[in-house]
């Protein structure tokens, strides 16, 4: 059994003679000033004089910015980063997770995996993540502890829900019944190794155990992974949870022109938007996560909802997926976050290369540079969009009250000489080899380029043997799962052909 057990809170903090992120301010700095953190919280800021036994910093020639929020991520495949080439999501995922039992991992793999991802995200001044976590071949309490465990032992703020699927391989995808073989199509028409109220069970398990922990730095989410993948009825039960416990709702929509098409065969016509909308489970609560393939009936549903919009600019160049109609959801007043999506669909769990990115492919939306990304927008969606989709008030800010997670980052560190515009550097120039300094919840928790609560270097070298062991099991996986990949390139074929009225990619 787990003991996550309320951590005592860490002794106050004063940040002296820095400058704040300020992306109203004309340089997008503040004037020198000083900060406060006590009990986990931003106390105060302005002229401070330090207090009896608080933790004096220096922070001259720095900038002190909220820490980077991940708004969607899957922790499950962070030790097989550079493992797969560029493919078509639904190709993709026949090699990224088959549910196969020889890829079962231990307790201590799911940690060390787990683990490998909080090391570069607090590293580089992520200090939040929404992991919508799935497991291979499923869950297991032992399991969810163990990455539950992780993220409470690095220091991270996490939302951690279970992505699993629980209808059938066949019931997911248009055309594949009548492209397979019946030896191949017979595996693919099983149950879901979990069943709707077993799932339900494990998510008792995870709120119970998890939810709150560490002074409310690990908290749960929901997730029905995607509204086709899961039945109405248990669906509207994770809405029930996330309705009563307050937690955010994960739901992948419109990735690809696969599911668009799914939408138009399967369900009657409707996209996969209307068809939640007709559920009833559109909310505040409810990320929807990608959102590419919508048309603008969509979009003004995904407005009047007030749900969140997780953007993974990355993984959708890195799978082909198409570009996410920036402008369109901001003029609707949509809130958007940012993610990485997973380390095997991005290759870094960065929050640097995630902005970057989403700050460049939209000029290739519009010729209208007017609609393109700005700098505080992006900066905006990567802070307070994460926090907001998070359900966590204040996060992403530096106000009095806010959670103190925050990012000290170097001003005479290479990507600032000279400093023309603070935005736009940290946007466009940024990598994350100027921070200096993580915090959550007023710990420091990485600094000068070390995490500051676990052996790094021993985790570091654990993960590498214990991974290289895995490779011939998942080489086995492979060649196991290269049986089905005419038939899906042939679905996949079959919907890249199909009209659907929209344009998301460049061809």
């Amino acid at each position: 059994m787990t003991d996550p057990r309320p951590e005592t809170a860490p002794t106050g903090t004063l940040f002296r003679n820095v400058r704040l992120l300020d992306p109203e301010a004309g340089d997008g700095l503040s004037a020198s000033c000083d900060l406060r953190v006590s009990g986990g919280r931003i106390a105060a800021t302005g002229t401070l004089s330090p207090a009896e036994g608080e933790t004096v910093i220096d922070g001259r020639g720095h900038l002190l910015m909220p820490g980077l929020v991940n708004g969607h991520f899957h922790s499950s495949v962070n030790h097989m980063k550079g493992r797969l080439p560029s493919l078509p999501l639904e190709i993709f995922m026949l090699y990224e997770s088959p549910e196969l039992d020889d890829l079962r991992p231990t307790p201590r793999e799911a940690y060390l995996r787990t683990m490998l991802g909080c090391i570069e995200m607090l590293r580089g001044g992520t200090t939040s993540v929404q992991d919508d976590c799935f497991f291979v071949p499923f869950p297991e309490p032992e399991i969810i502890d163990a990455v539950a465990r992780a993220y409470l032992d690095s220091g991270m703020r996490a939302r951690l829900a279970l992505d699993q699927p629980e209808v059938p391989e066949l019931d997911k995808l248009p055309f594949l019944r009548d492209l397979l073989p019946p030896d191949l199509a017979e595996p693919l028409s099983r149950p879901a190794r979990r069943s709707a109220q077993e799932l339900l069970a494990l998510y008792d398990h995870l709120i119970g155990h998890w939810h709150g922990a560490g002074n409310g730095r690990i908290k749960a989410a929901v997730s029905c992974s995607a509204p086709q993948r899961v039945t109405p009825e248990y669906v509207a039960a994770l809405d029930a949870l996330s309705r009563t416990h307050d937690l955010p709702l994960y739901a992948h929509m419109l990735e690809t022109r696969l599911q668009r098409v799914f939408g138009e065969d399967c369900l009657g016509g409707r996209s996969l938007v209307r068809y939640t909308q007709d559920l009833g489970l559109l909310s505040e609560r409810m990320n929807v996560i990608h959102a590419i393939w919508v048309d603008d009936d969509d979009l003004d549903l995904l407005a009047d909802s007030g749900c969140s919009v997780a953007h993974n600019p990355v993984s959708n160049l890195r799978l082909g997926s198409g570009i996410m109609r920036w402008r369109d959801m901001l003029d609707r007043g949509i809130p958007l976050c940012l993610g990485v999506d997973e380390a095997i669909a991005d290759d870094a769990i960065s929050m640097w290369g995630v902005m970057k990115t989403a700050a460049l492919i939209h000029t290739l939306d519009s010729p209208d540079f007017d609609r393109w990304p700005t700098a505080p927008e992006i900066l905006r969606a990567a802070t307070t969009g994460g926090a907001r989709a998070m359900r966590e008030p204040g996060l992403g800010t530096l106000v009095p009250g806010a959670p103190a997670d925050l990012v000290l980052v170097d001003l005479d560190a290479l990507p600032f000489v000279p400093l023309n515009d603070v935005a736009r550097q940290l946007v466009h120039c940024e990598s994350g080899t100027s921070v200096r300094l993580t915090m959550v919840q007023g710990e420091i928790v990485a600094e000068n380029g070390r995490l500051t609560r676990v052996d790094e270097a021993a985790l570091l070298r654990e993960a590498a043997e214990t991974f290289a062991a895995r490779r011939p099991a998942m080489a086995r996986a492979d060649k196991r799962m290269e049986r089905f990949l005419p038939h899906y390139r042939a679905m996949y074929d079959m919907a890249s052909a199909r009209d659907v009225g929209l344009r998301r990619r460049l061809t």
